[in-house]
């Protein structure tokens, strides 16, 4: 996190030394909407610029990303013609003297390979072309230089030669921050991937074993049952989406109980009580499921009495409370602590670590699983899901086809 806090450090302070350099250059007494001395005015324009410039580099160094922002980093800059390049190609040329993409990509080996700016003077048989120097600052992340900058402009220039590398620097901590977005998308999906993996065996094996049993005695009734399994593994294994709604989730569950209740029967009891305001809420795939299946495997197998499991989900103003609950035999919150720390797996898989984890990245360390347990004291789960966050949006309700 502190890498990060010094990451926006260095992205802000380059643009308000852009911002001043550029207020000194454009500075006009007229027409400062009422934001002071040009100064000022003029570095408002430069950190609104920015802030227009930065959306479309936080999907990475692409044609089309460099397309969307090239303008806006020369209006930055002020410069005749301003270029982004990755190792190989000019990605976008934005204002004159386009004919020189070809001498620009030549002259860029060495600062590729350095991964120092350097200025260089341009040929051109071109009488009235601007662009005569170009001054090039390298674009790196995690010391490992994926493009460059280039500023064009009649003359060379030490102020444009620091206000490049600077706005280059700025460039460089937005593809980071993109690489830092990839990064998380990829350990999510890496996160759903071992929590597919980790839906019991042993649970697919009893469920084909009793929806079997079922087949010479009622047919019907093992055809449901076959029905619950295909919607369930369905829903579980599906490819689009990191997100799901509480509906979705809630409607999994249900096919997930009834197979359970067809092993156990009347040692089952679920009560559900769900306020319908907060069935819309998304919230992260396979993020509640398994506490359901926590709750049976610690609450019921093994157990010769009755179990009993409660879920509600309450509308708590800007958040949506879900609480799964059950009067099994409990767990060592000392061992509990361990789990969830990662230090030791838990007996099943079911997962428990892996959704606190997964809650935490999507909304941060305060919406953590709550658990409260003891030995032969069942277990209480509460999770807190806000109605919005953004970036968090479900994929759309699965249909059985």
């Amino acid at each position: 996190m502190s890498g990060f806090i010094a990451g926006l450090c260095v992205a802000i302070l380059p643009l308000l030394a852009a911002g001043f350099w550029l207020g000194r250059r454009t500075a006009r007494p007229e027409n400062l909407g009422g934001l002071g001395t040009p100064v000022e005015h003029a570095t408002f324009e430069t950190l609104h610029t920015a802030s227009l410039a930065a959306p479309p580099l936080r999907a990475g160094l692409t044609e089309e990303t460099a397309r969307k922002s090239a303008r806006r980093l020369r209006s930055l800059l002020g410069t005749d013609a301003l270029c982004l390049t990755d190792q190989k190609d000019v990605l976008v040329w934005d204002g004159v003297g386009g004919h020189h993409r070809t001498e620009i990509m030549e002259l860029l080996a060495g600062p590729l390979e350095s991964g120092r700016g350097e200025a260089f003077p341009l040929s051109c048989d071109t009488p009235d072309c601007p662009v005569r120097w170009a001054m090039v600052a390298p674009l790196t992340v995690d010391d490992r230089v994926h493009g460059a900058l280039v500023a064009c402009a009649p003359r060379e220039s030490a102020v444009l030669v620091r206000a490049a590398g600077e706005v280059a620097r700025w460039v460089s901590v937005q593809l980071e921050l993109a690489d830092l977005d990839q990064s998380r998308t990829r350990l999510i999906e890496a996160e759903i991937k071992a929590l597919r993996a980790q839906i019991s065996p042993h649970f697919i094996f009893n469920s084909l074993a009793v929806i079997a049993s079922f087949v010479r005695t009622d047919p019907e009734r093992a055809r449901e049952l076959l029905l619950e399994f295909a919607d369930f593994t369905r829903y579980s294994f599906r490819r689009h989406g990191d997100f799901t709604t509480l509906a979705d989730e809630l409607h999994a569950i249900d096919h997930y109980l009834a197979l359970v209740r067809a092993r156990f029967g009347d040692r089952l009891s679920v009560t559900l009580q769900i306020a319908p305001e907060v069935l819309p809420v998304a919230l992260p795939f396979l993020c509640l499921q398994p506490l359901v299946e926590n709750a049976v495997k610690h609450g019921l197998e093994g157990a010769a009495d009755k179990c009993r499991i409660q879920i509600t989900a309450q509308d708590a103003g800007a958040e949506a409370l879900v609480v799964i609950e059950d009067d099994g035999a409990g767990m060592d919150p000392v061992l509990l602590r361990r789990i969830l720390a990662g230090e030791v797996s838990p007996s099943g898989g079911i997962g428990l670590s892996n959704v606190d984890d997964r809650l935490r990245q999507v909304y941060g360390d305060d919406y953590g699983l709550v658990i409260e347990t003891a030995l032969g004291a069942g277990m209480k789960v509460t999770a807190r899901l806000p109605k919005y966050q953004p970036g968090v949006h479900s994929a759309g309700r699965l249909t059985r086809e």
